[in-house]
């Protein structure tokens, strides 16, 4: 049965930093790109990050560029999230997403 396991997440102050990760089992994960999605309070699932398989490709939404970094260890099947410089509008659910499968998302509360 394929699975994709969210963990880490919490509670950081503005300016604080944050890591999760997505971890596949029951399917060939390293094969496939990887994608962080968030959904804010009230608002729709948006992108955040993508990985491509082996590392190939990375791309960000424009409000987390420079703050953000997506990284993958193939050796574990797991995909990273490195939030640094934290906004309050960082605040959401975030869930990964590869090939069909959705994660059952990850709480992430940024506030002073």
């Amino acid at each position: 049965q394929a699975l994709l396991t969210e963990s880490g997440g919490g509670f950081a102050q503005p300016g604080g930093s944050l890591m999760v990760s997505c971890s596949g089992s029951g399917f060939t994960f390293r094969r496939y790109p990887v994608t962080w999605y968030r959904q804010p309070p009230g608002k729709e699932r948006e992108l955040v990050a993508r990985i491509g398989a082996w590392s190939f490709s990375k791309t960000y939404a424009d409000s987390v560029k420079g703050r953000f970094t997506i990284s993958r260890d193939d050796t574990r099947d797991t995909v990273y999230l490195q939030m640094n410089n934290l906004k309050p509008d960082d605040t959401g659910v975030y869930f990964c997403h590869c090939e069909d499968y959705w994660g059952q998302g990850t709480q992430v509360t940024v506030s002073s």
